[in-house]
């Protein structure tokens, strides 16, 4: 494994769910594919802002219907700063397209880690 790549999926676990160490209860190799991987090289390319590879990551994740998921990444998405207006639109959109049922579980997800009447902080 890369250490570069490694440290670089850890600075940007502490930047998503302000913790470097968000995988480290993952089996072994699992770990190390995620850190260097997916958040030390996908997440780190030059061409989508952070907030656009979230919103994708996000739309994605609606999409397929994977609540648990959604919730991680729906909480990084308010931690990068993504307003929760886009949230709700960008469900609403996906509803259209992957059906009702996968947009109210994102909207379930989406109130428990930010609830409706919650500033925006």
């Amino acid at each position: 494994m890369s250490d570069d790549k490694k440290a670089k999926g850890r600075e940007l676990l502490d930047k998503l769910c302000g913790n470097p160490n968000g995988v480290d209860g993952l089996p072994h190799n699992l770990r190390e594919y995620s850190l260097e991987h997916l958040f030390g090289t996908v997440w780190q390319g030059d061409d989508l802002e952070l907030t656009e590879r979230s919103l994708i990551t996000c739309t994605i994740l609606t999409a397929l219907a994977r609540e648990p998921e959604q919730q991680f990444h729906f909480a990084a998405a308010k931690r990068l700063g993504v307003p929760r207006e886009k949230m709700v639109e960008m469900i609403t959109h996906t509803a259209h397209y992957a059906g009702w049922p996968n947009a109210m579980g994102a909207m379930r997800s989406l109130n428990k880690v930010w609830p409706e009447d919650a500033d925006e902080s």
